[in-house]
C-alpha cells in the first residue's frame, strides 16, 4: 500500500486517479477547494481517504496542509500536483486580475506545493512528484496564449527541479495530456473580455467554439473530437509510479503526441535556419566551427 497526496482531487483526471487508487487499496490524501465533494468516497473507503481543503493561491494554507498530511499519515510516497484551470481568449482581452490568479494557481501554486513536500521527501530518502502539465506546454495558439504560458512555465521549472532532487532519491514525472473527456474546459474554463476586434479572428473563434456559440456546431460531435480516455490515462500514471522509472515527460493521447512532435519539429527547423546568424554574433576571439 502506498500513500498518495493529490491536489484538486475532486475533478477531471485526478478524480479518476483517486478512485483507482482507493479501489486497489492505496491510501489517498486528497485536497479540494469545496469541502464535501468527496463525501461519497469517504463513506465508502473511510480511513483510506484523508481530506483537506486547499486553495493553491493561499501560500500559508499550502504549507499547513502538507505538513498536516505528513504528520497525520506518517509518510507520503507520491505527490500529484494536479490542481489547475484554463484561461482562454486573446491575451489583450484578459484582465490583470485574471492573469495573476491563473499564474498564482497553475504556476506558483504548483511550485509552492512541490517545495512544501520536498523537505519531507528528502527526510524519507524517497518520493515521486507527478506534475500534471499539458500538451499546451509545448505550443501556443491564439486564444490559448495565457493558459499555454502557465504550462510552459511549469515545464521549465519542473524540468530543472527533477534534476535537482534526483540525488535525494526523489523521482519526477511531468505528465502532458492531450484533450481529456472530463469537465476541465467546460467546468473550469475562465474567459477574458470578448473584444470585438478579435471576435472573427482565431482567438475569438476558439472562444465561440468552446462556448458552443458557433452556428450549426453539434456540441456532442465536438465533444467526441476530444479523444483522451481519463481512466486509461489515470492507469498509465499509476503504472508509471509503480514501475518507478521512465522518462521525465509522459505524453498521453495521440493528439498530444502529434501536436508536441509537430511543434518540436517546427521549432527545430526554424532554429536551424538561424544557425549562421546565431554564430555570427559571437565575440571575435571565439573559436567556432559552423
Amino acid at each position: 500500500m502506498q500513500t498518495w497526496f493529490i491536489t484538486g482531487a475532486s475533478g477531471g483526471l485526478a478524480s479518476r486517479i483517486t478512485r483507482r487508487l482507493l479501489e486497489r487499496g492505496d491510501r489517498v490524501a486528497a485536497t479540494v477547494r469545496k469541502p464535501g465533494v468527496l463525501d461519497d468516497l469517504q463513506a465508502q473507503y473511510d480511513s483510506q481517504l484523508w481530506q483537506a481543503k486547499l486553495d493553491l493561491t493561499n501560500p500559508q494554507q499550502i504549507a499547513e496542509v502538507v505538513e498536516r498530511a505528513f504528520t497525520e499519515l506518517g509518510t507520503v510516497d507520491v505527490f500529484v500536483n494536479n490542481a489547475a484551470y484554463g484561461l482562454y481568449g486573446a491575451v489583450e482581452g484578459a484582465s490583470d486580475r485574471q492573469i495573476e490568479h491563473l499564474f498564482m494557481t497553475n504556476v506558483l501554486g504548483s511550485l509552492r506545493a512541490a517545495r512544501a513536500v520536498l523537505p519531507f521527501f528528502r527526510n524519507q530518502g524517497s518520493g515521486h512528484i507527478v506534475q500534471i502539465s499539458s500538451m499546451a506546454g509545448h505550443y501556443s495558439i491564439p486564444g490559448m496564449g495565457l493558459y499555454s504560458s502557465s504550462k510552459w512555465a511549469v515545464e521549465g521549472a519542473f524540468e530543472a527541479l527533477a534534476k535537482e532532487v534526483a540525488p535525494f532519491g526523489i523521482k519526477t514525472t511531468i505528465v502532458e495530456p492531450g484533450g481529456i473527456r472530463t469537465n476541465f474546459a467546460a467546468g473550469n474554463a475562465v474567459f477574458g473580455e470578448r473584444m470585438d476586434v478579435y471576435r472573427d479572428m482565431e482567438a475569438g473563434q476558439l472562444v465561440s467554439m468552446m462556448k458552443g456559440e458557433v452556428p450549426g456546431l453539434d456540441m456532442s460531435m465536438f465533444n467526441k473530437m476530444v479523444i483522451g480516455d481519463p481512466d486509461k490515462m489515470a492507469q498509465q500514471i499509476i503504472h508509471c509510479v509503480d514501475q518507478g522509472d521512465g522518462p521525465i515527460r509522459m505524453a498521453l493521447g495521440s493528439d498530444a503526441y502529434k501536436k508536441i512532435k509537430a511543434s518540436l519539429l517546427e521549432r527545430l527547423a526554424a532554429l536551424e535556419e538561424q544557425k549562421e546568424l546565431a554564430y555570427s554574433t559571437d565575440a571575435d576571439d571565439v573559436n567556432k566551427q559552423v
